[in-house]
């Protein structure tokens, strides 16, 4: 079955999900914190980001480097820090950069509860990151969800089309039965791209939601919650 024999309004086989900002809290509060406890100038993260990662971006930046595992951590973390100013003027410790980025980063309870309800629905959930060294919590994320895709373990990266038919093949699924979620709206459009439904998230409450309208027997808010 192709994914334009799938009707739209079709229950999901499959729900794909992203990582860093999507099972966990939002990553630019992360970012915040490490910008305030390294006392970087906010610019010139920006500023940065932008060259590396906005849509109008060459390929082969640092950061597409990265995702893919062509670039170490450690190598990263020195390519960044050359980049980035203090407020200041010290020099930014290249060493840890990453970790120091990512350290207020959590898992959402509250999307991982609704992963354990999809499956208990008979629900496929699958994880597609696109990696920045981080280290991720593989016991429990390799027992909830499959497949686990990782951009650096597979040379591949969102938003191209290839670790989408990946993700896709490993599930077994036509790409219309599935739904792919992540936080970042190009990533978003890559997945609609090759067939797949996709939600742009923006918090557990409004995820669920959406995806109540599309899973039979998925409530629209927590058990135990107010409808």
């Amino acid at each position: 079955m192709t994914s334009a024999d799938v009707p739209p309004t079709a229950p999901v086989e499959a729900v794909v999900l992203d990582y860093g900002g999507v099972l966990t809290g939002p990553v630019k509060e992360s970012i915040a914190a490490w910008i305030e406890a390294d006392g970087i100038d906010p610019e010139s993260f920006s500023r940065t980001l932008r060259a590396w990662m906005s849509r109008r971006a060459p390929a082969g930046t640092p950061i597409h480097r990265l995702e893919t595992g062509e670039l170490t951590v450690a190598e990263f973390d020195a390519l960044l820090a050359a980049e980035l100013t203090t407020i200041d003027g010290r020099p930014v410790d290249p060493v840890g950069v990453l970790s120091r980025l990512f350290a207020a980063m959590r898992p959402d309870p509250a999307m991982f509860d609704l992963v354990e309800e999809l499956r208990a629905l008979g629900v496929r959930v699958a994880l597609l990151s696109n990696s920045w060294g981080n280290t991720y919590p593989r016991e429990r994320i390799d027992a909830l969800l499959d497949p686990v895709v990782i951009s650096g373990e597979v040379g591949l990266r969102k938003p191209a089309a290839p670790i989408y038919e990946l993700t896709l093949a490993r599930l077994g699924v036509a790409a219309g039965s599935a739904l792919f979620v992540d936080d970042a709206e190009p990533n978003v459009l890559g997945a609609r791209a090759v067939g797949m439904r996709a939600h742009l998230h923006v918090d557990a409450p409004s995820t669920r939601a959406a995806l109540a309208a599309l899973v039979p027997g998925l409530r629209p808010t927590p058990n135990g919650a107010p409808a």
